[in-house]
């Protein structure tokens, strides 16, 4: 469908909504919804907008699959034209801040489009619930401007957090602090060069929270087989925090990270870490090579 025909498309089930709320409707396209909250003269998106918005995503039996709400923070995405009929990104652009609406989309086109199989729990054939609440619509500029002030903020919030975790734990006078504001205690001091950019490190790591809980591990992470993590240095495979730390290590050497929540997982964070946490990463830098990483092990940088 063109962007022109999408537009009027839109617009139309917009009204047809208006009259409606928490009734099952369906659009031209095929996009079955329900319109629970939606306020007259908002600011709807439309497409290249960034929607920060909460989701909870249900099987046919109304099994919950993922609920951002548990997660700690909202789903941001950039709002694009639908790449399927009856994709839920069409009646996204009936929504406004503080809109709420359930989507019903083919569980076969939505994994199908994304090249995943269906996960545990979703038939062939069924539809996947999609519960929205948008939380915030805003052009790129927008997203950005504010993204840019929240991190200036967060930066200051991490940097007492740190300061109070190190003098906590009697590190004062042994955690070396880079221009960004990584920290980084030497455990095991090593004899060996220090990685380019551009070379290949092979590190074993443990990640965890300031509380002491270990979110991940190389050496017990099923998808690692307890192999050492690959990455190459300096072209934002992982988290900036890993990549400015494991750059002041020598081969051999062992060292513990402590990063603030702006070079790791940000606001984001991941079903495993909270946002805006510091995260400590227990570090051993096993060797150094040129050439061409493969497929990069945790952490590997979050994506918008």
């Amino acid at each position: 469908m063109s962007l022109k025909n999408f537009g009027k498309a839109a617009l139309l089930v917009a009204v047809v909504a208006a009259c409606g709320k928490n009734r099952q409707q369906v659009t031209e396209n095929g996009l079955k919804y329900t319109i629970h909250e939606q306020s007259e003269g908002t600011r709807k998106g439309k497409v290249g907008d960034i929607l920060t918005l909460h989701l909870t995503l249900m099987n046919n039996k109304d099994s919950v699959l993922r609920d951002t709400h548990k997660e700690g923070a909202p789903f941001q995405m950039l709002l694009q034209v639908p790449p399927f009929k009856g994709s839920y990104e069409e009646g996204l652009t009936m929504l406004g801040k503080g809109d709420s609406a359930t989507f019903y989309v083919s569980a076969d086109s939505l994994f199908t489009r994304a090249m995943q199989p269906l996960p545990p729990g979703v038939q062939k054939g069924t539809d996947i619930g999609i519960a929205v609440k948008v939380v915030n619509v805003q052009t790129e500029d927008e997203y950005k401007k504010t993204q840019a002030a929240d991190m200036e903020k967060q930066k200051g919030i991490d940097a007492k957090v740190i300061e109070n975790y190190i003098a906590k734990n009697g590190m004062t006078g042994k955690a070396q602090k880079t221009e960004s504001g990584v920290y980084y205690i030497v455990t095991q001091p090593g004899s060996g060069p220090t990685p380019q950019k551009g070379e290949v490190v092979q590190v074993h790591y443990t990640g965890k929270l300031l509380d002491g809980k270990v979110f991940d591990s190389s050496r017990t992470n099923p998808q690692a087989g307890g192999k050492p993590a690959q990455f190459q240095l300096g072209v934002g495979m992982v988290i900036p925090g890993w990549e400015e730390g494991v750059s002041k290590l020598h081969k051999g050497e062992k060292a513990t990270l402590i990063i603030p929540s702006t070079l790791a997982y940000g606001p984001r964070g991941n079903q495993a870490i909270p946002a805006n946490s510091v995260l400590l990463f227990d570090i051993e830098l096993i060797d150094i090579q040129k050439g061409q990483a493969p497929q990069p092990g945790m952490p590997q940088q979050p994506s918008r």
